[in-house]
């Protein structure tokens, strides 16, 4: 049996059960297939030069004390998001010879490298020690290859996968009732975190757009802010423009969000970039109709009919999209149709099954 270090600049702990999610699901599906796994993470997702400083100090002595007490123990390391994770997964490779996978999830491709030069330089010699490389949607694929030259045969596109055991379909009058929202009104639903890059601003302009039209509909945010300002920010416009029936409902246990996307008449992920949108095939997978951005990971997931794609950082493409979803029924039936087969590839048993048979493979070479 493989033994595993995940390292991971995101994880949940004691100050937020969501944050970083989808790496812990990964890790305990892992487990539960008979992979031995250990995780050295960071589980704070609080900003402000003192606390970064603090958990990222943290972090590294914690993967420290793996590397000294354990390192030679390891298979593989694993390392979610390519700087600095893959930075300090790259130690056990040079002292150990350990096999080193990266997963790239989408700002450590676009965004993070472009900061400075360091981190772009570091950023290709992770990818290019890599002995494999997963990127969680086509686009950043083509990113790694073609701008950091990493091998196109070391690099698998593969998603976190869904838990299709949580997100599973409700009824959806069943679940309004339980929720306890009004059953005749149409309600928009985004989750994940309250932060601009999300196009939030544009989700909000279009929906005051939509609830001028119809007085039956509501929108609800689900997630944690990152800048307390910029949640201010949305409910200092709600004030000044009057709209009506918008909720922030902070994070929420995925067995909850689950039951919101099943209540929802649409999902909307207006995001500016995006790696993939695992958030977007959750709410398929609860057979909740998308409208998202033609951006990064979605533009592939959406495409042919899987959902509404619409242009970013534009609110009227963005109404029009929600529009029709919500006033379409024969539209509806295909988006969610055509969700649940890209539910079915990216179920979760199944690419924990891909994922331990990468393992498998880089152990052999």
């Amino acid at each position: 049996m493989k033994k595993i270090l995940v390292i991971t600049n995101m994880y949940p702990g004691r100050i937020s059960k969501t944050f970083g999610i989808f790496v812990k699901n990964q890790v305990e599906a892992l487990r539960s297939h008979g992979t031995d796994v250990d995780v050295a993470a960071v589980d704070d997702p609080r900003m402000g030069k003192p606390n970064v400083l603090k958990k990222y100090t943290k972090w590294m002595l914690q993967t420290m004390r793996q590397l000294v007490s354990k390192g030679k123990q390891y298979d593989v390391v694993h390392a979610h998001y390519v700087f600095p994770s893959g930075f300090l997964a790259l130690a056990f490779k040079k002292l150990f010879g350990t096999k080193l996978v990266v997963t790239a999830h989408g700002g450590d491709i676009d965004k993070m490298p472009h900061k400075n030069a360091f981190i772009f330089n570091q950023t290709k010699n992770i990818l290019q020690n890599a002995d494999h490389i997963i990127a969680v949607g086509e686009a950043l694929k083509e990113e790694i290859v073609q701008t950091f030259g990493a091998d196109e045969q070391r690099v698998t596109i593969m998603s976190m996968g869904v838990n299709r055991d949580v997100f599973t379909p409700t009824n959806q009058q069943a679940a309004k009732q339980r929720l306890g929202l009004d059953p005749n009104k149409k309600s928009l639903l985004y989750v994940g975190n309250i932060i601009e890059a999300k196009g939030l601003r544009e989700l909000l302009q279009a929906y005051s757009s939509i609830k001028a039209k119809d007085a039956d509909t509501a929108l609800h945010f689900v997630g944690s802010p990152k800048k307390e300002a910029f949640l201010q920010e949305l409910k200092q416009t709600i004030e000044e423009q009057t709209i009506e029936d918008v909720y922030f409902l902070g994070p929420k246990p995925q067995q909850e969000v689950a039951l919101w996307m099943s209540a929802a008449d649409v999902f909307v992920l207006p995001s500016y970039i995006e790696g993939f949108g695992l958030v977007a095939v959750e709410a398929m997978s609860c057979n909740t109709p998308v409208v998202g951005t033609d951006v990064g990971g979605l533009s592939y997931l959406l495409r042919n009919d899987h959902g509404v794609l619409v242009e970013p950082k534009n609110e009227a493409s963005l109404q029009e999209g929600i529009e029709r979803v919500l006033y379409n029924k024969e539209l509806q039936h295909t988006l969610t149709t055509n969700g649940e087969k890209q539910a079915q590839d990216n179920d979760q048993e199944v690419l924990t099954k891909r994922l331990q048979e990468i393992y498998e493979k880089i152990g052999e070479n």
